[in-house]
């Protein structure tokens, strides 16, 4: 893999990008009709939808990788993930959870030759020393964080790309934006961010 870090391309969680509203009003149900489903890598649509909804990281680790002209597909991603650890699937096949940090790094670490480190209790103020020291910081904030006029009811839960920050902004990508301001690039003040940031994530690097 190319170690010449480019520009970091912007991929949501969901095959076709404006489908966040659908999924925001209908849940998984509304993936069913995505017509991009198949470059998932998923082997059918109803596996897509089902796990789609929850591959805001697998969003983010492929960013990172296309930025040194790797491409991966999604699912083929998760599933990586979930050998190492970093997803359960229960055993009724319904219920997944993570994405569970430490396996996660492991993966990230053995299979894709990154750095990578579980980063808890981080202060806001703290992201411009820690984007100084590596270039991604996969960070846990409010899925609401679209919505940034709005009052979260709580914080983490998804996963953004944090990919600058400054003691005025925080530049990310949200893989679940709902339109191409939430989506990439997108700057928030170090207050805004606070109000759904949860104080952890997953430092990245090369």
């Amino acid at each position: 893999m190319d170690r010449t870090v480019k520009a970091v391309p912007y991929f949501s969680q969901w095959e076709t990008p404006e489908m966040t509203l659908p999924v925001v009003a209908e849940g998984e149900a509304a993936l069913l009709n995505d017509p991009l489903w198949a470059q998932s890598g998923a082997e059918t649509v109803r596996e897509y939808a089902h796990w789609a909804v929850n591959l805001c990281g697998m969003a983010c680790l492929k960013m990172i990788l296309a930025a040194c002209g790797a491409a991966h597909p999604t699912l083929e991603l998760a599933r990586v993930c979930t050998q190492y650890g970093g997803y359960v699937v229960g055993e009724d096949g319904k219920s997944i959870k993570g994405l569970i940090y430490a396996p996660f790094v492991r993966m990230a670490s053995e299979r894709f030759g990154l750095r990578a480190e579980v980063v808890t209790g981080l202060e806001t103020a703290a992201l411009p020393e820690l984007l100084a020291r590596w270039p991604f910081f996969m960070a846990s904030v409010h899925h609401g964080i679209r919505w940034p006029d709005r009052e979260p009811p709580s914080k983490g839960g998804h996963l953004v790309l944090v990919t600058a920050a400054t003691p005025d902004a925080i530049r990310f990508h949200n893989p679940s934006g709902h339109d191409r301001a939430s989506q990439a690039d997108v700057l928030l003040t170090l207050t805004d961010f606070d109000r759904f940031f949860a104080n952890r994530g997953i430092a990245l690097g090369f």
